[in-house]
C-alpha cells in the first residue's frame, strides 16, 4: 500500500505538528516553515487552509488521499458532527491504537509492526494497519512474537506507560482494550476537522 515516505522533519515543520519523536525535539528549536522564508509571517487563503489541515492530518495518521477521502465520506454519513466522526475513525486504525497503547514510539513504527503481525485483535491475527478496533475489542501482542527482542525492550517501558482514556492498558498480558469510542476531547492533536470538512463540501 502506498505511504508517505518523505522526511518528517520537513513535514513536521511545515504543519507546526511532531510527526516523530526526532521532529518534536527539532520543533522546540526551529518552529516555523522549511525553507528561506520559512519564518516570515505569510497570508493565507480560506482554500489554502483548508487543504493545509488535511495534508496535516493525512501526514499525521500516515494515510494517502484515496483512503482519506474514504473516510470522509463514511463520516459524513454518520449521525452527528462529521468532522468529531471523521477523526474517531481515524484514531480507531488499529496502528493507531497500538501507537496509543505505548507499544510503539511513534505511528509509523505501530504500521509496521502490525503489518508484520505481531497483533491480535480478540485472539485472531490481524496484519492491517486500517483494521478498525470496535467498542470492547481487545488488542494483544501475538503469542509468537512475545519472545521477540523488539517486545523484551518494549515491556519495561509498557509497564510505566499511562495511556488515553478511550483505551485500557495491561502491562503483564501485553494486552489492550477499546474502552469507549474516542472523542474530540480525548484525542491529542491540533488538527481542525471543521477545515477539512469546508474542503471536501466546497
Amino acid at each position: 500500500m502506498a505511504r508517505n515516505t518523505g522526511p518528517k522533519i520537513k513535514l513536521s515543520r511545515k504543519f507546526g505538528e511532531p510527526l516523530s519523536a526526532k521532529a518534536a525535539k527539532y520543533l522546540a528549536k526551529r518552529n516555523y516553515r522549511p525553507g528561506m522564508h520559512g519564518a516570515s509571517p505569510r497570508r493565507v487563503s480560506e482554500f489554502g487552509l483548508q487543504l493545509r489541515e488535511k495534508q496535516k492530518a493525512k501526514a499525521i495518521y500516515g494515510i494517502m488521499e484515496r483512503q482519506f477521502r474514504r473516510y470522509y465520506e463514511q463520516a459524513s454519513k454518520k449521525v452527528g458532527i462529521t468532522g468529531d466522526a471523521l477523526l474517531q475513525m481515524l484514531e480507531m486504525r488499529l496502528d493507531n491504537a497500538v501507537y496509543r497503547l505505548g507499544f510503539a514510539t511513534s505511528r509509523p513504527q505501530a504500521r509496521q509492526l502490525v503489518a508484520h503481525g505481531f497483533f491480535e485483535v480478540n485472539g485472531k491475527k490481524v496484519n492491517i494497519p486500517s483494521y478498525s478496533v470496535r467498542v470492547g475489542d481487545e488488542i494483544k501482542v501475538a503469542e509468537n512474537k512475545k519472545n521477540s527482542t523488539y517486545i523484551k525492550n518494549v515491556t519495561p517501558v509498557i509497564n510505566n506507560t499511562k495511556t488515553v482514556e478511550w483505551l485500557g492498558l495491561e502491562p503483564k498480558s501485553l494486552s489492550g482494550k477499546v474502552l469507549s469510542a474516542p472523542n474530540k476531547d480525548q484525542v491529542e492533536n491540533t488538527i481542525n476537522t471543521q477545515l477539512i470538512v469546508e474542503y471536501y463540501s466546497r
